[in-house]
């Protein structure tokens, strides 16, 4: 699969918006998960196609909905702070390169411990907790 230069922007963005408060390596593994989503077998139909598509697949990471106030920043019409969107670029770049491997163990989802739990997370199976996340794969 070919890897465009907004699609390596877009998952950037997409960390900011999701994992900026992370280490890291949080951000990577937040990253992992989105990657897996983009290799997954239900990628065309379900996920999305490539990165930016899965991104902004309506209603998947809430960075993307309209009514989120990360949104202003992500499609650029308030000034993301450079620091931080360097090391969420550093970190889309090492996960779409291959560079690190993934901590998730295959996640496809996270939520934020900061929130309820979503009704989704009582039969997925549990992967990693790092920083403010939980992570899920074989998710029904």
């Amino acid at each position: 699969m070919t890897v465009t230069d907004n699609d390596r922007d877009i998952l950037a963005r997409t960390l900011w918006g999701e994992a900026r408060g992370e280490s890291l390596a949080g951000q990577i593994a937040v990253a992992w998960t989105i990657r897996n989503r983009v290799d997954d077998g239900k990628a065309k139909s379900w996920w999305g196609e490539g990165y930016a598509g899965v991104c902004q697949k309506p209603y998947q990471f809430s960075c993307w909905n309209k009514s989120d106030p990360n949104y202003a920043f992500l499609i650029g019409i308030k000034q993301i702070s450079f620091r931080e969107l360097a090391q969420a670029r550093i970190a889309a770049d090492q996960v779409i390169d291959g560079k690190v491997p993934d901590p998730t163990d295959g996640a496809t989802h996270y939520y934020a411990t900061s929130i309820k739990a979503p009704p989704w997370a009582a039969k997925a199976k549990p992967t990693l907790k790092l920083g403010g996340h939980l992570f899920f794969k074989d998710v029904p």
